[in-house]
């Protein structure tokens, strides 16, 4: 009896490992991801807010955010959504740097 038992989970395991997706698209697929996250990181990055908003969205005096968001209706009850303005206090991301103009050194024209 035990025999059958061990042969019947043999006999499982021989299927469940052939179901199974293949190693190598694993790896591939592994290969894929890290080209993706390169490729991200070589992009410059933005300022986005803590609310998701882009700095251009808040205010340079008060820091206070001018987008509007959209509240779902399935949340307040109504049928369609409604729109108010984003509750966030401040800019709370990166601070991108200020660009200065230097005239070219290396010109003959001096």
């Amino acid at each position: 009896m035990s025999l059958v038992f061990g042969a019947a989970i043999a006999f499982g395991g021989i299927l469940v490992g052939r179901m199974l997706p293949r190693r190598s698209d694993r790896h591939a697929h592994q290969s894929q991801q890290q080209q993706q996250t390169v490729t991200a990181a070589q992009r410059t990055p933005q300022p986005i807010c803590g609310c998701g908003h882009h700095l251009v969205f808040h205010d340079q005096k008060t820091k206070m955010c001018q987008a509007q968001v959209v509240i779902p209706g399935r949340w307040t009850g109504q049928t369609g959504g409604t729109y108010r303005q984003c509750m966030c206090q401040g800019y709370r991301g990166p601070v991108p740097l200020d660009e200065y103009y230097a005239p070219d050194l290396l010109n003959d024209d001096t």
